[in-house]
């Protein structure tokens, strides 16, 4: 969610000049007040306004598959000199996907205080965003259960508990454990804890060219009749393209890129209750995802903000699931592992 915080209070130099500079690296590391200063003077005020460009995945457990993202849409921050910390409430929506409740749209509203601070290395930036304590318990919020009868259930005391302590779940383990993003000249990678150098957050890819700048590494599990949605993609000027390289297990699927605007208001739609059908305008482009040793797409794009589907519904695009009478249950899941980037346009 927070992936790009480097870029955020190291803006009083380029990376590569600050991370050049031996002297003034060991300068900065070793000293905690000079390291609150930069950031409470060239980042704090940034801090919601990338976050509000990003979207926070969502895992049942710690190192597993992503199934459901959180999209923060409002966020205040507190700067508090005198305890050294940041504090941010935010509001957001999002979706899951449970073996029983089938996907789950939401909407919550939380707050953080995180103790900030970061290392300068010879290869890299390290910046480390420790949880001091939650505002307040999170507000989580069941806007729309795919199953009928679990819709019914929760409308019951048992049922909305169980619901409120799975969004409690999703959100404060995202919030409470802390996290780490390593910048290098690849572009910033996240992971959720506290890494110390030399390690780095896991990716299912290596990075390609130099000049391609990462947008998301991950691997996503997708079950039949859903759709995930990455990104969001910012295409800043002319000339950049998209590269998607990818390994699929599973039945082959399809990617389908949109329109952010487009994307948006089709997933709300959705998360709200929305019936699953297609959105309102076609896709830019699409191409299918085959199972196996896996591939790359690159294709060039020009200036906006845009959302790339992974379908593996038989509504959308032209590659349709498998069917099973089990498939409601979960059957015939996908696991996609991926590496998105920007980059030079081929």
């Amino acid at each position: 969610m927070w992936a790009s915080l480097p870029r955020v209070f190291l803006g009083l130099a380029a990376a590569a000049a600050v991370v050049g500079c031996a002297l003034f690296r060991s300068a900065v590391n070793d000293s905690p007040a000079l390291r609150w200063w930069l950031f409470s003077h060239y980042g704090a005020d940034r801090m919601c306004p990338e976050m509000q460009k990003r979207t926070a995945p969502l895992r049942l457990t710690a190192g597993g598959s992503v199934i459901g993202r959180l999209f923060p849409s409002s966020c205040q921050s507190q700067v508090d000199d005198g305890r050294r910390t940041v504090s941010l409430e935010f509001t957001g929506n999002g979706y899951a996907w449970t073996p029983i409740a089938g996907r789950v749209g939401f909407s919550m509203h939380a707050g953080v205080e995180y103790r900030a601070d970061f290392s300068l290395q010879s290869d890299a930036i390290y910046v480390w965003a420790r949880s001091e304590r939650m505002l307040f318990p999170a507000q989580f919020h069941v806007d729309s259960i795919q199953n009928r009868l679990v819709d019914w259930a929760t409308q019951q005391s048992v049922g909305a508990y169980l619901a409120s302590v799975f969004g409690a779940q999703l959100t404060t383990s995202q919030l409470a454990s802390g996290f780490t993003v390593v910048r290098t000249d690849q572009g910033d990678s996240f992971s959720l804890g506290i890494l110390q150098p030399p390690a780095r957050p896991p990716e299912p890819f290596r990075a390609g060219a130099e000049d391609r700048q990462l947008v998301a590494s991950e691997t996503v599990e997708i079950r039949v009749e859903q759709v995930d949605f990455l990104g969001p993609i910012w295409v800043g000027g002319e000339g950049q393209g998209l590269f998607f390289r990818y390994q699929l297990s599973g039945p082959a699927a399809e990617a389908l890129l949109y329109a952010r605007a487009d994307a948006d208001a089709w997933r709300e739609r959705l998360q709200q209750g929305a019936a699953f059908g297609p959105p309102p305008m076609p896709a830019l482009l699409g191409f299918a995802l085959a199972p196996g040793a896996g591939g790359e797409q690159s294709f060039r794009l020009p200036p906006g903000q845009y959302v790339l589907v992974i379908d593996h519904t038989s509504l959308l695009g032209a590659v349709n699931p498998p069917y099973n009478p089990l498939n409601a249950m979960g059957a015939n899941p996908l696991v996609l592992s991926y590496r998105l980037e920007l980059g030079t346009a081929p």
